[in-house]
């Protein structure tokens, strides 16, 4: 005889209406956690809506069911997305995923600290409904966790003539507004509200960080392998209008709404294909669609505003995995060995003069053969120089640093995603052991970096010292973990 599964449901009322979620886990236990599954912060971005900004969801009546996940802006399966991260069809593509171990708001005093998730995806791809960004462990800890969804690709970051640039944008900041509205009544306290995300989600919560017209929705800042765009201006409207051209439409909301979706994914996918000559232009001017620096939204590049002390109040975890882009040559690695080390370097864009003192200051990378010193340098151009300027920019805002170093079973190195399952503490999930970290991965270290995030969302401070120009103190996530003076000092004879 089969056991039957009985569902608990919860229910929470929300300014717009009343949403219904389930129970995972027994209410009143440890590991319990209610979720609440494609809950609608918009209006669906179709018709009139489609190329517009976001319209806060009307109210609707009676009881919404919120059981499952909401439809996706990725639509199929992209192919570039390391993490498992689900498309879901359907419209209604602005929603959030709740999770919380105390659905209801406090009798008194405040709620518990919130964690709000962007995904990654390179501002095209990705998925919040991803196993990967299961709340539950942080619930187990006393965070409320949300997942948000954003427009993707053109819809979401596309020049358009008569459009508002930085749609995407604008949806993450409808999203932390519902946040702001509502999540007292699922138990969590607006007043701490982190934005966290990886890759493009990590490069996200930069720009909101340094948005003045965001300050107001969230109290700190967790970047994991950020990627910023800061996408210039006259860049954009180029793009907009080639796709445009290329597509025989005028590059208004008319001309591009008259298309199918699929017939501007497809316009899309064929503009940003991975050539060598797109490669190297991408190591060099960043990603053609992401946010972009339009003068209105964000007034000035991200850096820049840093300088200008634009979220210094704001506390600040940042980092990246030793070999992001590593992975990239790992199937030539045979045939590179037989390359020059400089040889390939300065192919991939070495600045003049920096070889020599970058080869003596990763010699314990190029070691291990050219793709390895070429993945590396490809992780520094991408990731790790900005960081650190990033850090620098920042001055005396509160700030710390780690690296990611613990080197998967699969690669051999820490590639790009090995550190999101340990930063939700998933990796005894069957999804997160492959293809990324191997078997058995360390628990150990999940509870060392899904600790140090949650006390730095509960309490502003992840346990290790704050970075100082002085100290330099970094972070290094590995078995076992350490604290070194200035762990991103390989990366300096680029800089």
């Amino acid at each position: 005889m089969s056991e039957t599964t009985t569902t608990t449901f919860v229910e929470v009322q929300t300014l717009a209406g009343r949403v219904r979620g389930a129970w995972r886990g027994e209410p009143g236990s440890a590991e319990a956690s209610a979720a609440f599954l494609g809950l609608p912060f918009a209006e669906p971005p179709i018709g009139d809506l489609r190329f517009a900004a976001p319209v806060p969801k009307a109210p609707w009546e009676g009881v919404l069911d919120t059981l499952e996940f909401g439809a996706t802006a990725q639509r199929g399966d992209p192919g570039v997305t390391l993490i498992p991260e689900p498309s879901v069809p359907g419209t209604s593509t602005l929603n959030v995923n709740v999770f919380t171990p105390a659905p209801t708001a406090p009798a008194s005093g405040t709620g518990l600290p919130v964690l709000v998730w962007i995904h990654g995806g390179g501002y095209f791809a990705g998925s919040p409904a991803s196993p990967w960004y299961d709340g539950q462990r942080f619930n187990r800890d006393g965070v409320v966790t949300v997942t948000i969804s954003y427009r993707l690709g053109f819809d979401g970051f596309g020049w358009i003539e008569d459009a508002p640039s930085n749609r995407g944008v604008r949806d993450w900041m409808l999203a932390l507004e519902w946040v702001q509205k509502n999540i007292a009544a699922f138990g969590g306290d607006p007043a701490r509200v982190t934005i966290a995300g990886q890759s493009a989600g990590g490069g996200a919560v930069q720009t909101l960080l340094g948005m003045e017209a965001a300050q107001h929705l969230f109290s700190s800042v967790y970047s994991i392998s950020g990627a910023t765009a800061d996408v210039a201006l006259p860049r954009a409207e180029k793009f907009g209008r080639d796709l445009a051209a290329t597509l025989g439409v005028v590059p208004t909301r008319a001309g591009f709404g008259s298309l199918s979706e699929q017939q501007i994914l497809d316009a899309q996918a064929a503009a940003t294909k991975m050539t060598a000559e797109s490669f190297s232009s991408m190591v060099a001017d960043g990603l053609a669609l992401g946010p972009i620096v339009d003068g209105e939204l964000i007034v000035r590049k991200t850096t820049e505003s840093f300088a200008k002390g634009v979220g210094a109040d704001k506390p600040l975890v940042i980092g990246a995995t030793d070999d992001e882009f590593s992975m990239v040559f790992s199937d030539a690695a045979k045939k590179m060995r037989w390359i020059p080390k400089s040889f390939m370097l300065r192919k991939l864009g070495m600045p003049k003069g920096a070889m020599k003192p970058y080869l003596a200051a990763n010699a314990d990378v190029a070691k291990k053969g050219t793709a390895r010193i070429g993945g590396r340098f490809l992780t520094d151009l991408m990731f790790r120089t900005s960081l650190v300027e990033t850090v620098a920019q920042r001055g005396d805002a509160p700030t710390w640093v780690y690296r990611f170093s613990w080197p998967s079973g699969v690669y051999g190195f820490a590639e790009h995603c090995i550190d999101v399952p340990f930063f939700f503490d998933c990796i005894d999930s069957p999804v997160a052991m492959s293809p990324l970290t191997g078997p058995n991965p360390p628990q150990a270290l999940a509870d060392d970096v899904h600790g140090g995030a949650v006390a730095f969302i509960t309490n502003g401070d992840p346990g290790w010292p704050a970075y100082t120009a002085a100290t330099r103190q970094t972070r290094v996530f590995d078995t076992p973990s350490s604290v070194v003076t200035d762990g991103y000092k390989s990366v300096r004879p680029l800089l």
